[in-house]
């Protein structure tokens, strides 16, 4: 495994997979990544606008995802295929909250080509490892609908653990849906 991230940027290789953060000049593979795994994606995201899946939409939301990371707001991860560089997934943290809790939300998606090859658990230890390591939080929660056995494998196998369900909770493509709550705690937290 290959690290050289920093406070504000993440790149972190694991065999066959790269996690980094978004830059700026991503927007073509991004745009390109969410029309192909439209369909795919459907069931479990929010209704996207038109802009989400153009070149000029994410050229204007990356902006937006770089000054985050330089705050330490929010991280926008892209995950790699290391030999072709096409684009499998994203891992994003939101809500970071520094001092009293010291926690985020981490949500994720992977596209249909790369499904059942555990991409997503590779990718998600090294973003945990960094959130946890390099901006040392204490607390990382995730949600997914029931329904959604993917996810709940992929979580459970990171070691989030069930805290409850959240009835009518988020509102993912036009609809409001029950989800279950987990988290995962950094048991080596320490105050910095």
């Amino acid at each position: 495994m290959e690290r050289v991230s920093t406070p504000c940027q993440v790149y972190e290789v694991d065999g066959d997979i790269v996690l980094r953060t978004a830059e700026p000049t991503d927007g073509y593979m991004l745009a390109n990544y969410f029309q192909t795994n439209r369909e795919h994606l459907r069931p479990w995201e929010p209704k996207r606008e038109e802009a989400f899946f153009t070149l000029a939409g994410w050229t204007q939301r990356l902006i937006k995802l770089n000054e985050l990371h330089k705050m330490g707001l929010g991280y926008y991860l892209l995950i790699i295929d290391k030999e072709s560089g096409a684009m499998l997934g994203t891992i994003s943290f939101s809500n970071i909250a520094r001092f009293p809790c010291h926690s985020c939300n981490v949500g994720y998606s992977l596209a249909l080509s790369a499904q059942g090859r555990g991409v997503m658990g590779r990718a998600l230890k090294l973003a945990i490892d960094y959130m946890f390591k390099i901006q040392n939080i204490h607390r990382i929660m995730a949600s997914y609908m029931p329904r959604n056995s993917k996810s709940a494998n992929v979580l459970k196998r990171a070691g989030f653990e069930l805290e409850g369900f959240a009835k009518n909770y988020l509102l993912i493509n036009g609809k409001w849906e029950d989800h279950n709550l987990t988290a995962l705690v950094n048991h080596h937290w320490n105050e910095a």
